[in-house]
């Protein structure tokens, strides 16, 4: 995407060179050698920033605005998605909702994760939907981990007369630059390959083999053009209908009154090119239509006419974003993923700068507004790296190799785990049917929930997970608060509870869940000798609380997830919000959640915001896609660019002329791609041209490369966070003047 203007940063700087004034420089016989592209002006000064903002019309993604065409092709896929029933049978028939929620798994990891959730949610829906149950079908799925964590969850056991809870189903979005993308889910499922696609109605592949059937060669701009391909391109050109359909539903609608989903997540691998560089772009996409809508004043007439609400009913939508292994005891990492993790973390921190801290004047034209999209809310970060540490913790695996497949695995339980929490803490009534809803004997009116509104005002930038959970005996902890039972109660130990959440990733042995946080806040080493300290000294948080992580954190979200019957004391969740209060001292906000009725297990899942930016695997990615593909030749290969960049985000004030020094004006795709830019480029160009005949809409690969520019936006985001402060309120008296709180009463 094209670089935006903002009012304390930097500005736009035009596209200069162009590929055509580049010369091929093949590498040395040097390991890492790989192939460069060298420009002609490089050694020149650069040229100070253009003022020119990017135009409305840049964005160029085709949105339908016919809304009669929006409302069939909505229509034609919830009767493709939902269960359909005769309006004639009833005399109270209810057209039936979307599900709120709706997962968009991207590239082959994404599509995978997408998959797994959904073979999860649907088979524990027909474990106990379903009066009887085969032993012998159990008996195969007994060795998955995964799938044995959600069947405690949600209490799915034929010998314990005890209620089921509810679970959701969220619409899955599957999508891949794959020409079989459809036989390579039907391989990889779990629940018996065609027949769960059959089963499984809220799932949709989008088959996007028509433009483009070879994957993205591991380049995540390449990604990232084809995706524009496909969202500039008017839906009904498309030979694949069903596309006009999901695409309705996912960019043309969202908020709408007749698309009831709020809750998007948009999972993907930040190493690889597919989901990486597709996954911001149908974000974007997403979000320009939806902020068209928000500033799209219709007619009363109009309204009455359709029955339908533009504005304004929120939605949040959130990247699930896979980080790379960065470290290995055994095997060297392939730097490309890292590279390619470290150009889609610039991209993002560029647009959340200028979306949430660039504009002076809140009184800013719709236009300028409009230039200022960020692709989701928040990204959720999750790193592959931290995912051997709960390998290693599990006594079945110790001490042997881990591979790859065993760590996507882990990753992607992890994962399903925080989806699954997360949806209920949010889910509607809405999202069940009216026999599973009340066979499981769930009061929603009991539950506190986040919907979508909550989430959008309290998360945003990049986020990390912490998770945990226990079992609780509901029976005694009745009977403990009635005064009926006394001392052999197994009481639970918040304080435990909340350490286990930080922790490094480990299994839990009575659970099967995968437990701890989702990045870590510095080195494995360092940080589990702060946590040793930290659980030795009775949790007093001066072991954590000056780490960046929790320091600068500026808001978290808390969801604790109950059994139903069970009642958690006061003094528990106030020992809970003593531990958040003690490490996270500079939160500006707190959200809490109480669900009741979601597991059969408690579970804590605190969302830290916006410090997860600061932590050391991320300035690792971030620094070295910069040095890889921005850098001079001589920074390229030493430690300089790597200290610089540490000292500007920590120095008072930003010197962008050292910076512009150190690196090139635009980011040189070649170093990813390893071969002949000029070979790849009007190949993808010429694509672009054959299937979007509107000269109009023509977007050249160079208009998509990042420039210093975004580096520049980046580094003032990451100085933002890194000086995240509140300052403790005062009592303000007209008699006695200004006094300091007496913390002491």
């Amino acid at each position: 995407m094209a670089n935006k203007d903002t009012s304390k940063g930097p500005k736009k700087e035009p596209i200069e060179p162009t590929f055509s004034d580049l010369a091929v420089d093949v590498g040395s016989n040097d390991d890492n050698a790989t192939t460069s592209v060298e420009s002609t002006a490089s050694k020149a000064p650069l040229k100070k920033p253009s003022t020119a903002l990017l135009g409305l019309d840049d964005y160029k993604y085709f949105t339908e605005d016919d809304l009669n065409k929006i409302l069939q092709n909505l229509d034609i896929l919830r009767g493709e998605v939902l269960p359909s029933t005769n309006p004639s049978e009833s005399s109270n028939y209810v057209e039936p909702n979307f599900p709120s929620v709706c997962l968009i798994g991207l590239g082959r990891c994404g599509s995978n994760i997408a998959l797994d959730v959904a073979t999860l949610v649907h088979k524990a829906r027909i474990f106990y939907m379903s009066d009887f149950q085969d032993d012998e079908k159990k008996a195969k799925e007994k060795d998955r981990k995964a799938l044995n964590w959600i069947q405690r969850s949600l209490n799915i056991h034929s010998d314990q007369d005890v209620k089921p809870v509810f679970l959701i189903e969220p619409l899955v979005m599957l999508g891949d630059l794959d020409k079989d993308i459809r036989g390579r889910i039907q391989f990889s499922s779990k629940s018996g390959g065609d027949s769960f696609l059959k089963n499984y109605s809220k799932l949709k592949i989008m088959d996007l083999s028509e433009v483009h059937a070879g994957g993205s060669g591991n380049a995540p701009i390449l990604g990232q053009y084809l995706a524009k391909v496909i969202l500039n391109k008017e839906t009904d050109k498309f030979s694949n209908e069903e596309w006009k359909f999901i695409h309705s539903y996912l960019i043309d609608s969202c908020g709408i009154k007749a698309n009831q989903s709020r809750l998007y997540f948009y999972i993907f691998s930040a190493g690889g090119g597919t989901g990486s560089g597709m996954a911001s772009e149908f974000g974007l996409a997403q979000q320009y239509a939806y902020m068209n809508k928000t500033f799209d004043i219709r007619t009363e007439q109009e309204m009455l006419s359709h029955n339908q609400s533009f504005v304004f009913e929120p939605i949040f939508t959130s990247g699930i974003c896979i980080l790379p292994n960065i470290t290995h005891r055994s095997v060297e990492m392939s730097e490309a993923l890292h590279i390619n993790a470290g150009r889609l973390l610039c991209k993002y921190l560029s647009e959340e700068w200028n979306f949430s801290y660039s504009m002076d004047n809140g009184d800013e034209p719709t236009d300028d507004i409009m230039r200022r999209i960020r692709p989701w809310n928040a990204m959720m970060l999750i790193s592959n790296d931290i995912m051997r540490y709960a390998e290693e913790s599990d006594e079945e695996t110790a001490g042997q190799f881990i591979d790859v497949n065993t760590m996507e695995k882990h990753a992607n339980q992890y994962i399903s785990q925080q989806i699954f929490n997360i949806l209920t803490a949010q889910a509607v009534t809405t999202d069940y049917d009216e026999n599973y809803f009340r066979r499981a004997g769930i009061d929603i009116g009991e539950t506190i929930r986040l919907d979508a509104n909550d989430l959008f005002m309290s998360l945003a930038g990049p986020i990390a997970v912490a998770y945990a959970e226990t079992v609780v005996d509901v029976k005694s902890s009745n009977e403990q608060r009635s005064g009926l039972f006394e001392s052999s109660a197994q009481e639970l130990d918040i304080d435990d509870l909340f350490f286990r959440s930080i922790d490094l990733p480990h299994f839990n042995k009575q659970t099967q869940a995968i437990e701890g946080i989702s990045l870590l806040p510095i080195e494995s080493d360092s940080y589990r000798d702060a946590l040793k300290k930290y659980r030795e000294s009775g949790y007093d948080g001066k072991h954590l609380r000056d780490l960046h992580f929790f320091k600068n954190c500026s808001s978290v979200v808390s969801i604790v997830s109950l059994p139903k019957d069970y009642k958690l004391s006061y003094m528990d969740l106030n020992r809970l919000k003593v531990h958040l209060n003690s490490l996270f001292q500079n939160t500006t906000l707190k959200r809490f959640a109480l669900v009741i009725g979601a597991s059969a297990n408690l579970s804590l899942t605190t969302l830290v915001a916006k410090s997860p930016c600061l932590s050391d695997d991320f300035l690792t990615l971030f620094v070295s896609y910069i040095k890889r593909c921005f850098a001079k030749e001589q920074f390229g290969y030493d430690a300089t660019l790597d200290n610089a960049i540490v000292d500007f985000i920590k120095a008072p004030t930003f010197d962008e002329s050292k910076l512009e020094e150190m690196l090139e004006s635009h980011e040189n795709p070649a170093k990813i791609l390893d071969t002949n830019w000029f070979a790849i480029k009007p190949m993808y160009e010429k694509k672009y041209r054959e299937l979007i005949h509107d000269k109009d809409k023509f977007t050249s690969i160079n208009d998509i490369r990042l420039s210093i520019d975004s580096v520049k936006q980046a580094i003032y985001y990451l100085r933002e966070i890194y000086r995240h402060r509140i300052s403790k309120t005062r009592i303000i008296s007209l008699t006695n003047g200004a006094h300091e709180p007496d913390h002491n009463k």
